[in-house]
């Protein structure tokens, strides 16, 4: 049952363009259904976490990251009386914008696009559902909802947010510029988001060989539930230890955003979804404590894995592709399908382009180009 303070999809902010509702399905469910039908959803499948995706066949992609980040989400959801069919529509679509390559993949088309308006990947995502979805006869995009948009937006620039405003006066921008708050749906799965990556790049960071259950062990977080693992369980290794440690620590860390945010709401108490946005701050949240460990387990990942040498190695080819592509298009944009060739915007064509790319056509595109074979596939 949805509390008074949950996004309800009967009194929903509705589409950009009008459409007749669905005969046996919600607003939210409806989105939801486009979002995994999108062409742009197929490729997650393809695109990596932190390591290609060509390097292991169990890693994490993009793909299995949101459907993690929906499973978790609907999870808190259900407990707190929030809309699970948005929950799941905003953790299924919110890396859609993501480029290849992971983080290494944006952060060269943010340096490539300087002087053209800069490229951030939650815009990317929004730009994604809003436009470059071609699917329907009547618009371009797929038409979500306010709330699922709302959602999708998770960080934005105040330049940009001007010009979304600009365009979509009080819309989904607003609160970049009046300090405001996106629903609790929006809210909670920026929080699941967390809760996923972190358990995950601990999953396969074992697996790949690049941090050990010892090293991890000096992190308060992990050593908490792997000691209480091995009390119960004291035969446990392997693999079979790192997954109840992982268990153990998702499931706390589920409860303690339920038991933190009950509190919270409770304390707050928001007639309804326009009351949180208004809030001065996010109403879901981790325990004090929780967001501690969270941020300490954080800055071990960032130290030994996203920074290990031979991930470090890999990245820096990878940024190199990048770097060719953006270059080549740039100088010969024929090279590109005619919907993007064609384009009045050059950069940001090219930008949309390389950023709806997988892992490995990024590398075949350049290896077409260049006949260089900077990554082996």
């Amino acid at each position: 049952m949805r509390a008074a303070y949950a996004c309800h999809p009967n009194r929903s902010r509705g589409r950009r363009f009008p459409e007749p509702p669905a005969p046996t399905r919600s607003e939210f469910q409806r989105d939801r259904d486009r979002i995994v039908h999108s062409t742009a959803f197929r490729r997650l499948v393809y695109k990596t976490q932190v390591f290609l995706n060509h390097e292991g066949d169990l890693f994490r992609t993009r793909l299995t990251h949101s459907l993690e980040v929906a499973q978790l989400g609907r999870s808190i959801a259900r407990s707190l009386g929030l809309d699970e069919d948005l929950i799941e529509t905003i953790a299924l679509a919110h890396d859609l914008g993501h480029t290849p390559f992971g983080h290494a993949g944006q952060d060269v088309l943010d340096d490539c696009m300087k002087d053209y308006g800069g490229f951030e990947h939650n815009l990317q995502s929004l730009r994604v559902v809003d436009l470059l979805e071609q699917r329907y006869p009547a618009f371009d995009g797929l038409n979500l909802s306010f709330e699922s948009r709302e959602g999708i937006l998770k960080h934005c620039s105040r330049r940009n947010a001007q010009a979304i405003e600009a365009v979509e006066p009080d819309g989904i921008a607003a609160r970049f510029l009046n300090g405001g708050q996106p629903s609790l749906e929006a809210q909670l799965c920026n929080l699941a988001d967390e809760v996923a990556y972190n358990a995950h790049d601990i999953d396969d960071g074992v697996r790949s060989g690049l941090v050990t259950l010892e090293q991890l062990e000096a992190v308060p977080l992990v050593q908490r539930y792997l000691r209480e693992a091995l009390a119960e369980y004291p035969q446990l290794v392997g693999k079979r230890l790192l997954a109840e440690t992982i268990r153990r620590m998702l499931s706390n860390q589920v409860y303690d955003i339920i038991d933190a945010s009950r509190t919270r709401l409770e304390e707050a108490a928001p007639a309804d979804v326009e009351a949180v946005r208004t809030a001065d701050a996010p109403l879901l949240r981790f325990s004090k404590e929780m967001r501690s460990a969270s941020t300490e387990l954080k800055r071990f990942l960032f130290a030994n894995l996203y920074r290990h040498p031979q991930v470090a190695q890999t990245r820096t080819r990878a940024e190199q592709v990048l770097r060719d592509l953006f270059s080549l298009y740039m100088t010969d944009p024929a090279q590109m399908p005619e919907e993007f060739s064609a384009a009045p915007d050059k950069p940001r064509a090219v930008a949309d382009y390389i950023a709806g790319m997988t892992d490995r056509y990024a590398i075949k595109e350049h290896q077409r180009l260049t006949g260089q074979q900077l990554i082996q596939v």
